[in-house]
């Protein structure tokens, strides 16, 4: 992470909510999700609310560094349509090594529809990969040993 990172930076993200953005769209295999309202889901709110931090702390990661998250504490208040604006604000609340903490608001051109928390785990790709590629190869070797 660069000296750049600091607690009080934030980013403003907007969105225009196209038309698979919604409830049925979010599993599209299950007859319970198919059938609910055509609004903005929850799920892909949460991945909005992702996108925000990442574009947040984005300049101020080094080379071959990226983030994941790691917690979400969301409330989803307002139904929102398709074709409405949406706007997160994010803010750096936190940093506690490579854990950032965000505090996010999130409105649509009408209403607050959420606010929370979010928490990210700031990774170097290459090792995560590397690790990520250890466990594939022993939980291969495991199934052919049972």
């Amino acid at each position: 992470m660069k000296p750049s990172l600091k607690v009080g930076i934030k980013y403003e993200h907007k969105f225009v909510l196209p038309d698979n953005k919604t409830v049925p769209d979010l599993y599209p295999e299950s007859p319970e999700f198919v059938e609910m309202p055509k609004v903005f889901a929850t799920g892909f709110m949460v991945g909005f609310v992702e996108w925000a931090c990442i574009m947040l702390i984005k300049p101020h990661l080094k080379q071959g560094e990226q983030s994941l998250g790691i917690g979400v504490n969301l409330n989803h208040t307002a139904a929102t349509p398709m074709g409405f604006k949406i706007i997160s604000y994010a803010e750096l609340v936190k940093i506690d090594g490579n854990k950032l903490d965000f505090k996010i608001k999130t409105y649509d051109n009408f209403d607050l529809i959420s606010a929370g928390t979010h928490s990210r785990f700031v990774i170097d790709r290459k090792r995560f990969d590397d690790s990520l590629q250890r466990k594939i190869k022993k939980t291969c070797e495991t199934s052919l040993t049972n």
